[in-house]
């Protein structure tokens, strides 16, 4: 998974990559685990990151990114390398989570597997090159270990009295209350229909994500972490409430397509 090799999202409509991504440091040939080139910039007044994990009371944990020389920029994700500006990619043993857009992110139990694992967040310029200094991305780690199914990071005596999480995102029925907003999307043979763009939406809003693949496949929001299995050829619809700032990628996980952004204000 990525953004990587993924044109439509990589820059702005009708932008090329090497248009979009701006002449800022020196763009490099190597890649980082992710296949995101490169972009190096000198030592001195280069970004910088640093991660802190903190159990959450109810669920997994809240992750703190400190950063130096660098902000986070969510409504220009897609535009020019700027310096010190983007976003930053967040890793569990070199998997992708997400991408984080600001200095906080809460990462659920369900996402970390039993046992010890390691946390990886690096930052990104716009463009989706990553930020570099010496050859090497701007990174920092952190050790996390996973508890047991049902557990997270938090040892509970009784399970939860609520429905599982999964529950609540499977395929809902048309009878489902109506949202504020309505988002509809179409995969067929690889292609997103209507193309990807960006849906501004007003924080606290509900937004129903409907979305028809003629393939098997699971729907995943970046930052909100909800999931909905997507059935070969029939709607599934999804609906989440905004209550966090910023700017989401909707994709799918198999086909590896970004339907739409969610940019909520």
């Amino acid at each position: 998974m990525g953004c990587g090799g993924r044109a439509t999202t990589h820059h702005k409509p009708g932008t090329s990559h090497e248009q979009a991504s701006g002449d800022v440091g020196t763009l490099l040939g190597a890649q980082d685990g992710a296949g995101h080139r490169l972009r190096q910039v000198p030592a001195q007044g280069a970004p910088e990151v640093r991660i802190t994990t903190r159990p959450d009371s109810e669920d997994g944990w809240n992750l703190q990114l400190a950063v130096k020389n660098f902000r986070f920029t969510p409504d220009s994700v897609g535009g020019a390398a700027l310096p010190g500006a983007g976003h930053a990619h967040l890793e569990l043993d070199g998997r992708k989570l997400a991408r984080v857009y600001g200095p906080w992110y809460h990462l659920p139990a369900a996402q970390v597997p039993e046992g010890a694992h390691t946390l990886t967040v690096r930052l990104y310029a716009d463009d989706h090159t990553a930020w570099a200094v010496g050859g090497k991305a701007v990174e920092a780690t952190a050790e996390l270990t996973g508890g047991p199914p049902g557990q997270g990071s938090h040892s509970h005596a009784a399970p939860m009295p609520t429905t599982p999480p999964q529950a609540t995102q499977t395929p809902r029925p048309a009878e489902t209350p109506e949202a504020d907003r309505t988002v509809t999307v179409a995969v067929r043979d690889g292609k997103v229909v209507p193309a990807p763009g960006r849906v501004e939406v007003k924080r606290g809003e509900r937004v129903a994500l409907r979305v028809t693949s003629d393939r098997a496949d699971t729907l995943h929001v970046h930052g909100y972490d909800k999931e909905l299995a997507l059935p070969a050829g029939q709607e599934a619809t999804l609906i989440l409430t905004a209550d966090r700032a910023g700017l989401f990628e909707v994709e799918t996980h198999e086909s590896d397509l970004v339907l739409t952004q969610l940019l909520v204000r």
